[in-house]
């Protein structure tokens, strides 16, 4: 009797611990201020242009001045929480003609300041904004591009979370940078991405930030909840083994970034349910490309956030008003409101990983012709990982919709389902709540 008694706690408890919210994201939400914003992309607005070949002496205009405002903001934040952030320059030089929109040599600046975890400081989440405008020609560096949404949003919100995050402490490295030279072709992201490559880095996920404070589309929807999550299907690295193997056992739509897009829609659901993350099946948008694909093509987790309804009027526009209509992308068409809600959702997003275990290695799946399905993993050597998560889903759903926590085993056996009707995966949990990135198997046994 004593035996059952004590059974039944320890699953009262489990599901108590795993079934629970951390306060400590809420109050992160409540933290994020639009008025902190709002002074932020005005500063970055008012330097008329920040074009990547837009003047660097100056300290009131051009895309030098700004990136010292930045690194400087970066700095503040990390005196306030007395050094917890390494703020520094990455750079890297490109010649003319290294790519169509590069018209003279120059440098490529991003401006980093890193959070160090205090288990796994060499595994980190990253939030991007760029830094860099364009006007109607991407060429013309001289005339004014203040480039407001486009993308100061995505900038101030990359500060903002910083301020935000600051006061915490968390397990896994967190680093918030503005990219340069996006509009250009992506080079700020590729230099990273090189450079966290040399380094040995374990990105885990990549939150890029582009146009986060537009409300009123070009379609004429007004909307300040929705929000778009753009993923890319699987790594471009994987092998031909790994090619070969989804077309028997799936997988075609549960790659690396696909995982985090879902991730970030089921912590917004849960934290903040007012919004409604759409999670788009590609990875950018048609013809357009976003900071966070040079770090999938190096195999690295990443996606783009940014607002649902865009208006073209308001982006790549020369200021001026042609037939009543006004064009560029100018501080009136920043909603600050809707810029902070998405700033949260990166904050919370940002925590929850850096908090989270790291997610199980060698996830396999077996139980062909059984009534059941089969898993085994590589347990984690960490001694807050209370146990895993189960996973699945039906295969036309976009979501991880059932899951069981099955305890701190390497195996388990979901008895009486029919493998072949879901997708499956597993994720680790740790004793505040806190799960990884579910794990998509890719191996199989009997």
């Amino acid at each position: 009797m004593l035996r059952y008694s004590l059974t039944i706690v320890f699953l009262f408890f489990i599901t108590l611990t795993t079934a629970q919210t951390d306060k400590r994201l809420y109050d992160i939400i409540d933290a994020v201020s639009s008025e902190r914003l709002e002074a932020d992309i005005r500063t970055l607005a008012n330097f008329g242009t920040r074009n990547t070949f837009s003047d660097t002496v100056s300290n009131t205009r051009g895309i030098g001045a700004a990136r010292r405002w930045i690194k400087g903001e970066f700095d503040k934040i990390s005196q306030n929480c007395q050094g917890c952030l390494d703020v520094f320059y990455q750079k890297d030089f490109v010649k003319k003609g290294e790519g169509a929109r590069i018209v003279k040599d120059a440098w490529i600046v991003n401006v980093l300041a890193v959070q160090k975890g205090t288990k796994y400081p060499n595994r980190y989440i990253i939030m991007s904004g760029d830094i860099d405008s364009r006007a109607s020609d991407a060429l013309n560096y001289e005339i004014d591009a203040p480039g407001a949404n486009d993308n100061a949003s995505g900038m101030a919100g990359t500060i903002e979370a910083a301020r935000v995050l600051s006061k915490y402490k968390f397990e896994s490295s967190i680093i918030y940078v503005g990219l340069s030279g996006e509009e250009q072709g992506l080079f700020g992201g590729a230099g990273l991405a090189k450079y966290a490559k040399e380094k040995g880095w374990d990105i885990i996920g990549v939150l890029n930030n582009d146009m986060i404070g537009n409300i009123e589309g070009v379609d004429g929807v007004i909307d300040n909840r929705t929000f778009r999550i753009f993923s890319e299907p699987v790594p471009p690295t994987e092998t031909e083994r790994q090619r070969r193997s989804r077309r028997f056992f799936g997988g075609e739509v549960d790659g690396i970034s696909r995982q985090l897009a879902r991730y970030i829609h089921k912590q917004v659901k849960t934290y903040m349910p007012e919004m409604n993350p759409m999670m788009i099946y590609r990875l950018d948008r048609f013809g357009r490309g976003g900071h966070h694909r040079p770090f999938n093509d190096l195999g690295y987790a990443g996606v783009r956030i940014m607002e649902a309804h865009e208006n073209y009027n308001r982006q790549h526009q020369n200021i001026r008003v042609e037939n009543g209509i006004k064009y560029g992308d100018v501080i009136e068409g920043v909603n600050f409101e809707y810029a902070k809600k998405l700033t949260a959702v990166n904050a919370i997003n940002l925590a929850s990983l850096a908090w989270a275990p790291p997610a199980p290695k060698n996830v396999a799946i077996g139980g062909i012709v059984q009534p059941s399905a089969k898993f085994r993993w590589e347990k984690l050597n960490d001694p807050d990982v209370i146990g895993y998560k189960i996973y699945w889903r039906d295969t036309t759903s976009p979501t991880w919709d059932n899951s069981r926590f099955v305890g701190n085993v390497s195996e388990y056996t979901l008895e009486g389902i029919v493998i072949d009707n879901f997708f499956f995966g597993v994720a680790a949990v740790n004793k505040d709540g806190h799960e990884s990135m579910v794990v998509f198997p890719s191996q199989t046994f009997r």
